[in-house]
Formats: C-alpha cells, structure tokens, sequence
C-alpha cells in the first residue's frame, strides 16, 4: 500500500504496525518508494520525538534504535527517503547515513519483467534526471562527469532495448546496474 512519494500519514501508519508487531526487521519489496518509505520507518518507530520534525525539517541523523531493512527491487530507478506532508506542503527528501543503508538488497533484473511499459520508462527517466544531477551540480571537469556521460549514454542505449523487448535480461540488467551508480555520490 506504499504510494509514490509517501506521507507523513503513511509514515505514522506504518511506524504504529511495527510497534504493534514488534517488527525488528523490514522487507521492502518494490521501488525506490517502497525502499525509501522501509527506511524512513526504520528510523522513525524508535523515535522519541516527532520523525518529520527531526528527520525531514530539521535533517537530523537518527541517534536512536534503527530497525534493519532489506530490500528486493522490482523496479528500477533512484530514491531518497522522500516524505510528503501535504498539510504543510512539502516533499522532504532525507538521504540518511550509512546506518540506514540497507542490510542486503536483491537485484534481479527478471523481477522487473512484469513492470507496466509506463511505469518502465518512469524508472528510465528518474535515473536520467538523477545522472543529470550530479553532472550539472558542481562547476568542475573532473573523472566523475565523464563518468555520468558513459552511464547516461548506457542508459540510453539499453532503454532503447528494454522498450522494444522488456524481456531483454541484458538490457534490464545493464539498467539495474546504471539505477545503482545514479545516485550514489560519485562527484
């Protein structure tokens, strides 16, 4: 039941099932929102106080218990811990430290196979931005730029193919891997 772009109410719901259930470990299985939202809970059940305050507002690092995370993709794209409150209007993102990392994450490209094409291409286009990014973000000509060029030039090429054929295990697995360096702070 996890949206894109999870909320504050999605949040608090699933923080009070794993109080409930006395979870001491969360299994993610989906996209970069089911993955993020896993997160969030993670660091959120245990807190003392308000999670979209410390976390989200204030983009503190959580000093409390963190609940354990594993996740299994079953679509490809980029993700960071993003909540939204609508009542205040705001869409946080929180890249939290190492200690929220997950614990293992299961990439198979053939548990993407059965994405919609929409939903594929979404994927393809959040990777892109992602990539984009980073490449835009600094004024420098250094090693990383040019490797976002090789991925977003990958990218391109095996997007092609995984359109055409969304079988394609070579394509899917090339973009799962592009999915992989897109974010993850090469500048």
């Amino acid at each position: 039941g996890v949206m894109p772009n999870p909320t504050v109410e999605k949040l608090k719901e699933g923080c009070e099932r794993a109080r409930a259930g006395k979870v001491d470990f969360i299994l993610a299985v989906g996209g970069g929102s089911v993955c993020d939202y896993a997160k969030a809970v993670s660091v959120s059940v245990h807190c003392p106080e308000d999670p979209w305050e410390k976390f989200y507002i204030r983009e503190e690092e959580p000093e409390n218990e963190i609940i354990p995370v594993g996740c299994v993709l079953t679509m490809v794209g980029t993700g960071s811990e993003i909540i939204t409150n609508h009542e205040q209007k705001l869409k946080i993102g929180h890249v939290f430290g190492e200690a929220v990392l997950p614990k293992f994450s299961i990439l198979n490209p053939t548990f993407t196979f059965t994405l919609p094409k929409y939903q594929m291409i979404a994927g393809f286009f959040d990777i892109m931005s992602h990539i984009l990014e980073q490449y835009f973000s600094g004024t420098d000509d250094n090693t990383s730029d040019y490797l976002m060029e090789g991925l977003l030039k990958s990218l391109i090429h095996s997007a092609k193919i995984a359109v055409e054929n969304p079988k394609d295990y070579e394509a899917r697995s090339n973009i799962m891997w592009i999915a992989t360096w897109a974010l993850n702070t090469l500048e």
